[in-house]
């Protein structure tokens, strides 16, 4: 029989704290073949990244330790190494080249102060021992192979100019630059659209066959389990569930927990929510029950300077003649590949990014001209849940604090009243009350995506502009989010701008939904409309993409008609033609 390139025995981690060594991981093992593709699977705060952490040896700079077991790793064809028991320099030698990891967050993991092109290189001086042209001839090939836009750009570019999506890719370039033997993903494709993720994971497939690397995926999303995984590794609350090849896991899972998280997937084709007007306040005040927000010709671009005089020589297009309306009540989902100028929408609307043209109206006010002190009190009526829920929280303050800065802010609460309103916000995001006194980087990835959600609800706003609002959570924190959410918009009238690559988690929450590609909108109307019936060809390679979760309907690498990837930069001056729009259906646009 052959040996495993990686055999976990009764692994056992433990986090330091005020009372002691408290166990995060207990006697867990499992084991990974040459060629393999496992993927491990739980609720967030269930111990997945603590274990990836521990096999990379880094879990000892988050403040924990390794306090049982074995990790028997085989880097080359001689015998297995336990990771357990090896050194720094050691382990250096190892991590990034014979085992590579992809982390969940790319905001935090890469470093703010060097170019996107001299991190990925870095990898390569480090383990490879190329010279400098070879190694960023390399970069910019890693980053044309992993589908980012205007690589040579990119390469020049630092980490905060990147959407979400787009720094993730980064990070999956820079962990498969030395074509590793084990690599750790550790939830790889969350800020991905559908159809670079669908990439991404022909790209993880084609290295497999290239060079027997075997894969260990972390991730919350079924579909991608059912697409990728030959095994499946269910952990909860840091102890192993079950462990069964994935055919098997998905036709007849074992334990009651496997049972609850395959039934918590959403699943497109589900159907999505009826809008009704909601009835809440409408006596107090009857015209509240219409438009909350509308966007009129929204024009966003950001200007590109070069040479020593920072001549302004062209412009990022990223926002090109959006129109959009909420009622009070109802949530449009906007939908697009990452880099489509969703998150620029978003942040036009709240005026943290200034719109080149257009106009914005919140609640009947007219915002477009007014100074940021001007729209500082309207924000309470409109929040922002960022997809980044780490780079978001004040890293310095406890949660009780932190949830409820709106009601500091806007209404001058003091410190015992926002405890009580924190502790009950708490309550409904499913987060325990005792966790008031804890500070951000004490909660997993999940966690911090729902405290990020609370906060934006404390100020009871009129509109939720949601980017990535559940990118983060495991599928069963998911759908208790997504049902509270639509929990407090029947009870509050809360509209939510909904942005998301998850077209089954948009179906089951919008009213509406408008797909945008290349900062346009190219088709829109009822959700069931477009996503049952798409008509532009954009669209349809959007549902083409989706995975589904089962492995049954595994259908390898994708056919999807990819279109040309023109950069969305323009000289100054240039003018995009008119954009038309043809009905093809009741309220169902599609761009001709």
């Amino acid at each position: 029989m052959t040996e495993p390139l990686l055999d976990v025995r009764n692994l056992s981690v433990a986090f330091r704290s005020r009372r002691g060594a408290a166990p995060v991981v207990r006697n867990l093992s499992f084991s990974v073949g040459a060629g393999e593709t496992v993927a491990i699977v739980g609720e967030s705060g269930s111990g997945k990244s603590v274990t990836a952490l521990s096999l990379m040896r880094l879990v000892e700079r988050e403040g924990g330790a390794v306090t049982g077991g074995e990790m028997l790793f085989r880097p080359h064809d001689g015998p297995a190494v336990d990771l357990a028991q090896l050194d720094e320099p050691a382990m250096r030698a190892i991590r990034g080249n014979a085992m590579s990891m992809i982390f969940q967050e790319p905001m935090t993991s890469l470093n703010p102060v060097l170019t996107i092109g001299e991190q990925v290189a870095e990898v390569l001086l480090a383990h490879r021992g190329i010279g400098v042209r070879e190694a960023e001839r390399a970069a910019l090939a890693l980053l044309d192979e992993v589908q980012l836009t205007d690589p040579e750009r990119r390469m020049r570019q630092y980490p905060h100019e990147l959407s979400g999506g787009m720094r993730q890719r980064v990070m999956i370039a820079i962990a498969l630059a030395c074509r590793p033997r084990l690599l750790i993903a550790d939830e790889p494709t969350t800020a991905l659209d559908v159809t670079i993720q669908a990439g991404i994971l022909d790209l993880i497939r084609a290295l497999q066959q290239q060079t027997g690397t075997s894969v260990i995926f972390i991730t919350h999303d079924m579909g991608v389990v059912a697409e990728m995984a030959d095994r499946v590794v269910v952990m909860r609350q840091g102890e192993h569930v079950e462990t069964a090849r994935t055919a098997n896991l998905f036709a007849a899972p074992q334990a009651a927990y496997t049972r609850t998280l395959l039934a918590a997937v959403p699943r497109l084709g589900a159907g999505a929510p009826v809008y009704a007007v909601p009835r809440t306040n409408a006596a107090e005040d009857p015209g509240d029950t219409g438009e909350v927000l509308r966007v009129d010709g929204l024009v966003t671009r950001f200007p590109i300077r070069k040479g020593p005089f920072r001549r302004h020589v062209a412009n990022v297009h990223a926002v090109e003649d959006v129109s959009l309306t909420l009622r009070r009540g109802e949530t449009l989902g906007l939908v697009g590949e990452s880099g489509s100028g969703k998150s620029t929408i978003g942040r036009s609307i709240l005026k943290l990014v200034e719109p080149t043209t257009g106009r914005i109206v919140i609640c009947g006010r007219d915002v477009t001209g007014l100074s940021q002190q001007a729209v500082r009190p309207l924000r309470r009526h409109v929040q922002m849940v960022f997809q980044d829920p780490y780079a978001s929280l004040n890293p310095r303050l406890p949660v009780h604090e932190l949830v409820t800065e709106p009601l500091a802010i806007h209404d001058r609460l003091p410190v015992p009243a926002r405890r009580e309103i924190a502790a009950e916000l708490m309550r409904r995001v499913g987060l325990p009350a005792d966790s008031l006194d804890r500070y951000p980087h004490q909660f997993s990835g999940g966690q911090r995506q729902r405290l990020a959600i609370a906060r934006a609800l404390s100020s009871k706003p009129r509109v939720i502009v949601a980017d990535e609002p559940v990118s983060a959570l495991d599928v069963s924190v998911q759908d208790q989010v997504i049902a509270l959410m639509r929990e407090l918009q029947d009870e509050f009238g809360i509209a939510y701008l909904f942005i998301s690559h998850d077209l089954a988690v948009v179906e089951r929450m919008s009213h509406r939904v408008a797909v945008l590609d290349r900062g346009r909108i190219v088709e829109t109307g009822p959700t069931d409309a477009v996503l049952s019936d798409p008509r532009h060809p954009y669209t349809r390679d959007l549902l083409a993409a989706v995975p589904v979760a089962d492995p049954a309907l595994r259908h390898g690498p994708h056919k999807l008609n990819l279109r040309e990837r023109r950069s969305p930069i323009n000289p100054v001056g240039f003018t995009p033609p008119p954009q038309h729009f043809a009905e093809a259906g009741p309220g169902h646009l599609v761009a001709v």
